[in-house]
């Protein structure tokens, strides 16, 4: 793909200032401006978590992109579009709304610390609400980027049930790891619950077997183009399934996250998919 890049989705778990900085969300936030401040489009979401206040941030709901339900565990779920702008960065920011899902005020566990025994619908929600809303504005990423674990179905829909759309039938899928991997196990029925499209049983053995975060970010990783390393403290268990799948890796480098220039390190990376 060298030289070839144009455009590049951003798909976040986190973005400052809408939540708290912190490795994903400081990068979530600065990375697609730099992408763009090298001559890139770029898009980029995530999900509407009811801690971000909308006011505040100029939320508004963008209905010619909302309006679409996705059916989940044989349940209509509707998905509604917002946007927000960083004026600073001159960048918008689409986020995932969806009242059952994503309206409670914490983000993965609630105020007791206990993992949301829905974070597996959620996933699956968030992943193909991103995806059918890019189709809907008709943008033809050539990378997708994705960012924290509840973007992780996202390459397995974009190389399994859109593999045949126009749209996304060219992009290349990087993933980058941080240590925010769950420890808490997914509903057991997790694996039930994502087969859309051509997406069948086979291509999700792992969480089959054994619905964990690990598992999760395993299934990520093999239906990826490219993985990043965003965190000195990935787990050894992933980066040798990395291996092992003979994925390309951009190796963790603590100094480019504090000075910037990884923005030039992951331009570079997407060119060499």
């Amino acid at each position: 793909m060298a030289n070839s890049v144009k455009r590049v989705l951003f798909v976040n778990s986190e973005i400052l200032p809408y939540l708290p900085e912190n490795r994903i969300s400081s990068i979530g936030r600065y990375l697609p401006q730099g992408i763009q401040e090298n001559h890139k489009e770029i898009r980029s979401f995530m999900p509407r978590f009811g801690c971000i206040n909308e006011r505040k941030n100029q939320l508004h709901e963008v209905i010619r992109l909302s309006g679409m339900n996705l059916i989940i565990s044989d349940i209509d779920r509707p998905l509604v579009i917002k946007v927000a702008s960083i004026a600073s960065a001159r960048i918008q920011v689409y986020f995932i709304d969806n009242e059952d899902y994503f309206r409670r005020k914490q983000t993965f566990c609630s105020e007791d610390g206990k993992f949301f025994e829905d974070n597996d619908e959620r996933a699956v929600f968030f992943a193909r609400g991103v995806l059918e809303t890019v189709k809907k504005l008709r943008w033809a990423p050539d990378v997708v980027h994705c960012q924290g674990w509840i973007s992780h179905l996202v390459p397995l829909y974009l190389k399994k049930a859109y593999r045949d759309d126009p749209i996304f039938a060219s992009s290349k899928v990087v993933v980058s790891l941080y240590d925010d991997t769950p420890k808490d196990k997914f509903n057991d029925k997790f694996a039930e619950k994502i087969p859309f499209g051509s997406v069948n049983p086979e291509d999700i053995s792992l969480l089959q077997e054994n619905p964990t975060g690990t598992n999760l970010a395993k299934t990520a990783i093999r239906y990826s183009d490219g993985i990043i390393l965003g965190s000195g403290n990935v787990d050894k268990e992933l980066l040798d399934f990395c291996a092992a799948e003979g994925t390309p890796v951009l190796s963790y480098d603590s100094a480019s996250l504090e000075d910037g220039s990884y923005i030039k390190q992951y331009d570079e990376f997407y060119e060499t998919l």
